[in-house]
């Protein structure tokens, strides 16, 4: 699994302020321009790992969010989808898991061919800390071929 900053992400960095400021995390923005209109899509995720995302969460950052991009990419002809991460998310960018901090997750480890699951109690851009049912585990990123939300 790569890490990819998420700084390196077009307009991230002036999006992300916003959405923490309403107690949300700006998990993935996509912005794909078309030829009439550009399309926009983003995941937020609640700071609190135990709060789940409503459509009155979706509607309170979408009406923060859209005008702050109009602004950015100087056009009024955007098409927003703005939705939570589901219950089972499928983790494709390695730096999501700062995000997810206190979530339960499965990773499949190349090292153990097997899948290992437990409650992310750390991240740096090298590896993930879980807490499992046998004790702490860190695994690298380079050996996560898949990691996903654990349905509760």
């Amino acid at each position: 699994m790569d890490y990819i900053s998420f700084d390196s992400i077009p307009h991230y960095p002036e999006c992300a302020p916003l959405v923490e400021g309403l107690g949300y995390h700006l998990v993935e923005l996509k912005i794909v321009p078309a030829k009439t209109v550009t399309k926009i899509s983003a995941v937020i995720t609640a700071k609190d790992p135990e709060k789940n995302i409503g459509v009155d969460d979706c509607a309170k950052v979408h009406h923060a969010l859209q005008p702050r991009l109009e602004a950015l990419l100087k056009t009024e002809d955007t098409a927003m989808e703005l939705t939570s991460p589901g219950i089972d998310r499928n983790i494709r960018n390695a730096a999501e898991f700062e995000l997810f901090a206190g979530r339960m997750i499965r990773v499949w480890s190349r090292t153990v061919n097997d899948w290992v699951s437990g409650r992310i109690v750390n991240s740096d851009k090298k590896s993930v800390t879980l807490e499992t049912e046998d004790g702490v585990k860190t695994v690298v990123y380079e050996d996560i071929a898949k990691a996903k939300f654990v349905q509760i």
